[in-house]
């Protein structure tokens, strides 16, 4: 119940319905929105809420729903009710489409089978019955007309109606030309009158055809005449037209006679359809306005955490702007919110947005809070808002407030939300505030919930000593003078009078001689209430950001303990490796150990065979020794490396020629071989130290490779991952060699490769910049590669 009438208005909750009704296909669906209402049974809300939620999903993340054609079958099923009534061609159509619809519905959910439990539950146990739609296409063609051969009788007259119809024709056409040959007739040709396809003969002829006169031109000049011999040949194809027309209302007669035991079905159909428009309505609404489904609960509380005002929200986004969020919380402990604050700093857009938002949630509606947000169930709200002055009821503004409360007084109780703006206002502060104290008392004995706004100071200070009513202040910036529209709970909030005066430009004088009229002690409360909200906004600024510096804090620790559990992964893959060439060292290691026994035994002891052995073992195992601290050896060396340098790995013996030196890297050749290692993995060994062979083959392989490379690749013809395999090998000999530029021809075409390697080369950090060819000498088909 919602009291007084009119509340529902002024919360704006007949706004919303108008808007959802917007988003209806059909007027049942309209009138239905029209027939919202604020419900108190808590499975029953729960359902509607749910409906929605799941619609909503469908239209945000699932196949389009195939709701194309609703129409009323509702009073088409009622007007066959009757005995001897007949749907229409057009009516049966509109039956038909719909039918297809529902069937379509059905069909789509069924596909879903548990997905939509709630939707489901719209046409649980409705029986699909397609000999109503058959039964109707045997009569009915797809543009809603009827069928030609719906009967064998209609048949055979629509070709009776047709060769009559052709033989009048030729008839006329034969007449009409020999009266132009013998110059009867008056310009321009056969014409229609009274329905009657006529000729236009020149009045001095008129007798010299056989016929009858329809009309006459305005001159008098013309007539237009209707042949004898036609005439009768029209009167069967107009004979025909009216046996047409009787059988064609037998048909329809037969067919709604057919339906008829189908009535109780249509009606089911008909509610299936209204209900998926008007919950379509509904969650079109709610994404329009970013609504989610809060927390239901079967108590007389809530806590909306970011709760937005619809209709605010919907002005404020045409306007490219947003709502500040709202959160309160009304239970047991605090059971009414009394609400103060400057002028035009929300304090009645804060009352409004928790009494829109529970009558929203009552009537099945989701709404724009966060989905922590937990909302109750009220059996009453009770509303004081505006002005309800009335001439006729000889009531003043003062005595309609009055009123209101001593129906809220009489009739509230736990599970009622009382909404109050601006409490005991209207008459003489000295009075109204002691009367609005004492029916606040009232109120919160009876243990109402509610939300109350207000600038009387004794209210304040009630609430400041009074359990289950709570302070809250609507903050506000006291440096640039401007409302901050942030609800803050647990103290009381300045009106802020002096300051709003001073900004919009009250004379001096004026202002001063104001604050000369209050008392010192309310001088004193505002002044500290109003050093209370610049600390408390201080306060928040301060928590705000210690809760960044926290969640910057919470990710660095997540990211750590993600980067600790990948080296783990990895330690543990690198021991299972090394433990498993361990393995094999030891297996082959065993291997060689056998056979050099077995070849002593064989050599029954020969010296040197057996020394030659020996040795051989000794080569084998010292491949596989571990060197010690070899990190330390590469330090030692700090030595700047050049290209033509000679190094030695520092984990084994192996020896290199370095081709160039980037940043912490150095490339490699080891013969053939191209490496790129780290420059602590190396160590710096003088020329004499290498073995005169592998100077030799390096200086031979060096120069036949720099002889034989050239700076130009073709790909064309190659798959992508083709051409990017032969780039990336050219491409690293041409780093290797120093060359300035590469030449890659890949072609035009669709300019899919070009993309493709061009994207590629991007990622390398040695390639400056790109370019195209001379337009005369290929364009864009060959790019150019500058390496830094």
């Amino acid at each position: 119940m919602i009291y007084p009438q009119n509340a529902i208005d002024k919360l704006g909750f007949t706004e919303i319905k108008t808007l959802i009704q917007h988003h209806c296909l059909s007027d049942m669906g309209k009138q239905m929105v029209a027939r919202i209402q604020m419900m108190t049974n808590y499975e029953q809300i729960n359902k509607f809420l749910r409906q929605t939620r799941e619609f909503k999903d469908i239209l945000e993340n699932d196949a389009q729903l195939p709701i194309r054609n609703l129409f009323d079958i509702k009073s088409l099923a009622e007007k066959i009710r009757v005995e001897g009534a007949f749907l229409s061609e057009a009516e049966l159509h509109q039956v038909l489409l719909s039918l297809q619809t529902v069937f379509a519905v059905i069909s789509y959910f069924n596909e879903r089978e548990g997905r939509y439990p709630n939707l489901e539950a719209l046409f649980e146990h409705l029986p699909i019955e397609k000999k109503i739609i058959k039964s109707i296409e045997l009569v009915i063609d797809d543009k809603g007309k009827i069928r030609p051969n719906a009967s064998p009788e209609l048949n055979n007259i629509i070709h009776s109606i047709a060769k009559a119809e052709q033989e009048a024709r030729k008839k006329i056409d034969q007449i009409f030309k020999n009266a132009q040959n013998n110059n009867w007739t008056a310009d321009g040709n056969l014409t229609v009158r009274d329905g009657r396809l006529c000729i236009p003969l020149l009045a001095e002829n008129k007798r010299k055809v056989k016929g009858f006169v329809h009309d006459e031109s305005a001159s008098g000049q013309t007539v237009f005449l209707e042949p004898e011999d036609v005439f009768q040949l029209n009167n069967l194809v107009r004979d025909l037209e009216f046996d047409k027309r009787r059988e064609i209302i037998r048909i329809l007669t037969v067919l709604s006679n057919d339906l008829r035991p189908y009535v109780p079905l249509l009606l089911a159909y008909h509610s299936l359809l209204t209900k998926l428009d008007f919950v379509r309505a509904k969650a079109l609404f709610a994404i329009q306005t970013e609504a989610v489904m809060p927390v239901l609960l079967n108590t007389a509380e809530m806590n909306l955490v970011n709760a937005q005002h619809p209709l605010l929200l919907l002005n404020l986004k045409k306007e490219g702007q947003s709502v500040v969020p709202l959160n309160i919380k009304i239970d047991e402990v605090q059971r009414v919110i009394v609400v103060s604050g400057p002028n035009a700093g929300g304090k009645s857009v804060c009352m409004k947005t928790v009494g829109l938002l529970q009558i929203m949630v009552q009537a099945g509606l989701l709404i724009p809070v966060d989905e922590s947000s937990k909302l109750g169930i009220y059996k009453q709200v009770f509303a004081d808002i505006g002005d309800d002055q009335s001439i006729e009821s000889d009531l003043s503004t003062y005595s309609a407030h009055l009123s209101k409360m001593k129906y809220f007084v009489e009739n509230a109780g736990g599970k009622t939300l009382v909404l109050i703006d601006e409490f005991g206002t209207g008459t003489d502060p000295q009075f109204g505030g002691p009367i609005a104290e004492a029916v606040l008392e009232t109120l919160n004995r009876k243990k109402i919930r509610g939300v109350v706004t207000t600038h009387y100071s004794n209210l304040k200070s009630f609430a400041n000593i009074t359990e289950g009513i709570e302070n809250a202040s609507m903050m506000f910036d006291n440096h640039e003078m401007r409302p901050l529209y942030i609800l803050e709970t647990g103290k009381p909030g300045s009106s802020y009078a002096f300051e709003i005066a001073q900004k919009i430009g009250l004379p001096v004088p004026v202002l001063n001689a104001a604050k000369s009229k209050i008392s010192g002690h309310q001088k004193k409360v505002d002044t500290l209430l109003v050093d209370l909200e610049r600390d408390k906004k201080e306060l928040l600024e301060s928590r705000v950001s210690v809760e960044k510096q926290q969640r910057k804090v919470a990710v660095m620790l997540e990211e750590n303990e993600k980067l600790k559990t990948y080296l783990e992964e990895n330690r543990k893959a690198i021991l299972k490796e090394a433990k498993k060439e361990a393995q094999n060292i030891i297996l082959n290691a065993n291997k060689l150990v056998e056979n050099t026994i077995a070849g002593i035994k064989d050599s029954k002891a020969d010296k040197e065979k057996t020394q030659k052995l020996r040795q051989n073992l000794q080569s084998e195992l010292q491949k596989h020794q571990v060197k010690e601290n070899p990190a330390k050896k590469a330090e030692t060396d700090t030595s700047e490396l050049v290209s033509g340098d000679w190094v030695k790995f520092a984990d084994s013996e192996t020896v290199a020629q370095v081709m160039d030196v980037t940043k912490d890297n150095v490339i490699l050749a080891m013969g053939d071989l191209r490496s790129v290692v780290k420059r602590k993995r190396v160590v710096k060994i003088p020329n004499k130290e290498v073995p005169k062979e592998i100077r030799r083959s390096a200086s031979s392989n060096v120069t036949d490779a720099i002889a034989s490379f050239k700076a130009e690749l073709d790909v064309r013809g190659m798959r992508g991952e083709e051409a990017l395999y032969e780039i990336e090998k050219y491409l690293d000999k041409a780093i290797m060699m120093s060359f300035p530029s590469l030449k890659i021809i890949h072609g035009k075409g669709d300019g899919i490769l070009r993309k493709l390697i061009r994207g590629y080369l991007k990622k390398y950090d040695q390639v400056s910049h790109m370019e195209d060819e001379h337009q005369d000498r290929g364009g864009d088909g060959i790019t150019y590669v500058y390496l830094k």
